[in-house]
């Protein structure tokens, strides 16, 4: 199957048909060390869902980016209820993603971190079974300390809060780690989290040309920041009707 074509409609000079290094360079633009990312898709009337699930407003140009995010980072965060619903596997990358991150040094395949307060995870599945690098799980002091003990099996467990995951003790556990560019694929909880205590670099957003109606959620949900937090357009990319587009924050 051919894949998604996409174009760049900003900045200018606007590009037709660019190839995925030409993407992997606009998204990599700008970014710090380190650098926390968050990648969502959502509809054009803010539904972040179709019939609970992310995926299904998802097309092709999406999962082309989505693929390459995943290209140039060190570790995939995740919440637990976004795994468990979107039916996440072990994390790996395609094998063009596998050799483009040899070639820069990097592990074939992200770390893969998963967000649990209530590590409601099955230490036998294939997340953690089939994971070509030891996962991480973040948790809080409040976890039940054997279920903690038997995930530790699998994955490395860190607590990054008392009743609630800390973001910026998330990030600096990653960071330590030497995982400093880090990308999260949500869910809305843990990103307005990660929104109301500051800790958002960037926001790359695939809105979907329909319209969902319904109770699906927004992309954020939960805490609020004191003030908003401003951003600016780093780029606007289309694939027919869908919009890609990389918000940066400002200063």
């Amino acid at each position: 199957m051919p894949e998604a074509a996409i174009d760049v409609l900003f900045p200018l000079p606007a590009e037709e048909g660019i190839g995925d290094q030409r993407i992997a360079d606009l998204y990599a633009a700008d970014a710090a060390a380190t650098w926390l990312r968050v990648n969502f898709v959502s509809s054009i009337d803010g539904a972040a869902t179709r019939q609970g699930l992310s995926g299904g407003l998802s097309d092709d140009a999406d999962r082309r980016v989505f693929e390459i995010l995943r290209r140039l980072c060190d570790v995939v965060v995740v919440g637990a209820g976004t795994v468990r619903a979107e039916g996440y596997g072990a994390m790996r990358v395609d094998e063009v993603s596998q050799r483009a991150r040899r070639e820069k040094g990097m592990t074939a395949h992200p770390v893969f971190a998963i967000v649990s307060a209530s590590l409601d995870l099955d230490p036998a599945s294939p997340i953690f079974r089939d994971a070509p690098e030891r996962p991480i799980i973040v948790t809080t002091q409040l976890s039940r300390a054997d279920t903690r003990e038997a995930l530790a099996e699998v994955a490395d467990v860190v607590i990054c809060g008392e009743e609630r995951v800390e973001p910026h003790r998330l990030v600096d556990v990653l960071v330590a780690r030497g995982l400093n560019r880090i990308h999260c694929e949500g869910g809305p909880h843990l990103f307005g989290d990660l929104i109301a205590a500051g800790a958002v670099d960037e926001l790359c957003v695939t809105i979907g040309a329909t319209l969902e109606a319904g109770v699906a959620s927004r992309i954020s949900a939960g805490a609020a920041p004191i003030l908003p937090v401003g951003m600016r357009l780093a780029h606007v990319l289309r694939s027919g009707d869908t919009l890609l587009l990389r918000y940066v924050r400002r200063g």
